[in-house]
């Protein structure tokens, strides 16, 4: 009887997490290898190189990010604005998406053909925030600002590392969110 081989998704999973933890530079064949505790031998089964591997990964996260919450977001119904809000929650609050998409964002900052892939997705997310903001707002320069404003919150939250006295993180990102997405100002309970 033949030795079970590694599934292909085992090393793009941990291919995954080496990436979130660690960057791109931590996605190496051995590290893979022992960290799932199989001799990289299988991984020739499967991938050309590394290379192979890394276009594999970006495949999966383009999948997951996209593709996934796209059809998670329709699943769950609700007008554009709901949808907006709960893609932003599915790719930017969960421990799965978040950190990866985090890493490839770095890894695109040196890598032409990553940032080609990061712009389509980004491209994408922006279409839906455009597509939501629009059920309320007619002016399209206004549109597309609220669209980077709403972006970039959901971006930039994820570094910075200020407190907001008498308010915790979550009640002024829901705010900050309310604010770009919804024309309607409402009281803030104090």
């Amino acid at each position: 009887m033949g030795a079970l081989r590694t599934p292909r998704e085992a090393w793009i999973e941990e291919g995954l997490r080496a990436l979130a933890d660690g960057g791109v530079a931590a996605v190496r064949v051995e590290a893979l290898a022992k960290a799932l505790g199989v001799t990289k031998g299988g991984f020739y089964g499967y991938f050309a190189d590394r290379d192979a591997l890394l276009s594999a990964m970006l495949d999966v996260w383009e999948r997951e990010s996209v593709h996934d919450v796209l059809e998670k977001i329709e699943e769950q119904g609700g007008d554009a604005l709901d949808k907006a809000r709960l893609a932003g929650r599915l790719t930017f609050s969960g421990e799965r998406l978040r950190p990866i998409d985090l890493a490839v964002r770095d890894w695109a900052r040196r890598d032409d053909a990553v940032a080609e892939r990061l712009k389509r997705v980004d491209n994408g997310r922006m279409q839906l925030l455009r597509d939501a903001i629009g059920t309320f707002c007619t002016d399209p320069e206004e549109i597309e600002a609220r669209s980077l404003l709403a972006f970039c919150l959901a971006i930039g939250s994820q570094f910075l590392a200020a407190d907001h006295p008498g308010r915790t993180r979550l009640e002024v990102l829901t705010r900050a969110g309310d604010l770009v997405l919804d024309r309607r100002s409402r009281p803030t309970e104090g």
